[in-house]
């Protein structure tokens, strides 16, 4: 249970970010370095809750991986879009 509630509140603090990127379309104060190392810790994350058979650690970290790829996308979406401007 308390797995449960710290993946629902540690998941769900992406949402805000996530929603404000995806709206402004800015993403000059995401760091490339931070947004690599999420995704990969996550991506870990997920690994070991696979090989721990954790629900919580699974759906929470599915959850924030596809959360962190998306703000990956919106900023090398950006970073193109500034390449060929």
């Amino acid at each position: 249970m308390i797995g449960m509630i710290a993946g629902i509140l540690t998941t769900c603090a992406f949402f805000p970010q996530v929603i404000k990127t995806v709206k402004s379309k800015s993403t000059d104060d995401l760091s490339w370095t931070w947004l690599v190392m999420m995704i990969g810790g996550v991506f870990l994350w997920l690994v070991y809750g696979y090989y721990i058979n954790s629900i919580s650690l699974l759906v929470a970290n599915i959850v924030t991986f596809v959360s962190v790829n998306i703000l990956f996308g919106v900023k090398y979406n950006n970073h193109c879009k500034k390449k060929h401007s």
